[in-house]
């Protein structure tokens, strides 16, 4: 596992707890740059690195990140991360998402103006099965979560 593709990881994670980091944008700009330049220079050679990078990508702002991300992750998974099938999928829908389609899998979800979570909408022709290949949950327990999502943030907003 390359070091600095994992402290880039990190501190992507780390910008998205708890308040946003207000240069979170140019944070993440900055990465997905370093992360181009390492894969330029050959430094990805394991899953996980795959996987650290696509994770970067798939918080992009541009449909072209959405897809680097969704590359990414794709060779993770070929590479046998566990994670690497799900962020596959995720990427994909983020990509179809952000270009006003239905999403395939049922990764992503949103808010309007601060109202309840709600999965974006699903392709109707994918199956249970198919979610199943790529290490996503049931269209069922995705709706779940969209509801689990809306409770923890109406939770955090009494606090």
């Amino acid at each position: 596992m390359h070091e600095e593709l994992l402290r880039l990881y990190e501190e992507d994670q780390a910008d998205r707890k708890g308040q946003m980091h207000p240069d979170m944008r140019e944070r993440d700009r900055v990465r997905r740059q370093r992360i181009e330049e390492l894969i330029s220079a050959g430094a990805l050679q394991t899953g996980e690195d795959y996987f650290h990078a696509a994770m970067i990508f798939q918080h992009g702002e541009m449909l072209a990140h959405y897809w680097r991300a969704h590359e990414l992750a794709k060779k993770a998974a070929e590479m046998d991360h566990s994670t690497g099938r799900w962020l596959t999928a995720a990427a994909y829908d983020r990509w179809l998402m952000k270009q006003g389609k239905p999403q395939k899998y049922g990764t992503q979800y949103i808010s309007h103006g601060g109202g309840p979570y709600t999965l974006w909408e699903v392709d109707p022709t994918t199956t249970d099965a198919e979610r199943a290949e790529w290490n996503v949950p049931s269209l069922a327990e995705a709706q779940r979560r969209a509801e689990q999502i809306t409770q923890s943030r109406t939770l955090r907003k009494e606090e």
